[in-house]
This record gives structure tokens, C-alpha cells and sequence, in this order.
């Protein structure tokens, strides 16, 4: 049965479960592996890691002021959840390209 089924045939609540499972795995996945990467990293890869940050935020940008474009009605909730997010996982990196750089000594995972 499809999800959108689930509801008594509002479409709209299969695709709100859809979007609420999915961005707790994304949320999930980018707090548990990629900040650690940078701390640990940050010696020999904080500059490239942090562009990478950088374009990402500027790709989750993209599409949430797209989403807030094509779904006036939830714009301001769309724009809210983007901006925080955004900043929060920022934050993230930042914190740990700084911490990683403040333990120079601090083992990498990578081989040169």
C-alpha cells in the first residue's frame, strides 16, 4: 500500500512522513561521520573539507528557497528549518575544523 494510501487518500501526509524519515537520516549521517572527519583531519584537510561545507550549504540553499518558492503556504516554515539546519551544521564543521587545528598532534586517519 502506498503511504500516500495510509491517510485516507491525502497524498500530503506520505510525503510529509517521506521528508520527516528522510532528513533524520540526513541530519544522522552528516553529525556522526563528516565533523568528526574534519576534527580529525583538520591539519592536513580543513581547507578542503570546510569547501566542501561551503558548497554544500550553498547546494541545501538552493533548494530550500526553491521549496519555499513552489510551497507559499509553508514558506516560512520551510525557510525557518533551512536557516537553522543550515547554520547548526555549520556550526558543526567550524567547530570541528577549530578543534582539530587547536590538536595538531592529533593522529589523522590518513596516510601521506
Amino acid at each position: 500500500m502506498a503511504l500516500e494510501k495510509m491517510a485516507e487518500g491525502n497524498g500530503s501526509t506520505g510525503i510529509a512522513f517521506l521528508v520527516s524519515a528522510g532528513i533524520v537520516y540526513e541530519i544522522i549521517a552528516a553529525a556522526c561521520s563528516s565533523p568528526q572527519t574534519t576534527e580529525i583531519n583538520a591539519v592536513k584537510r580543513g581547507p578542503t573539507l570546510m569547501k566542501w561545507v561551503n558548497l554544500g550549504i550553498a547546494q541545501a540553499a538552493l533548494f530550500v528557497f526553491a521549496a519555499a518558492l513552489f510551497d507559499r503556504k509553508h514558506r516560512t516554515a520551510i525557510l525557518g528549518g533551512g536557516i537553522t539546519a543550515g547554520a547548526l551544521m555549520y556550526w558543526q564543521y567550524d567547530h570541528a575544523r577549530r578543534a582539530g587545528l587547536a590538536q595538531a598532534d592529533l593522529p589523522g586517519t590518513e596516510d601521506y
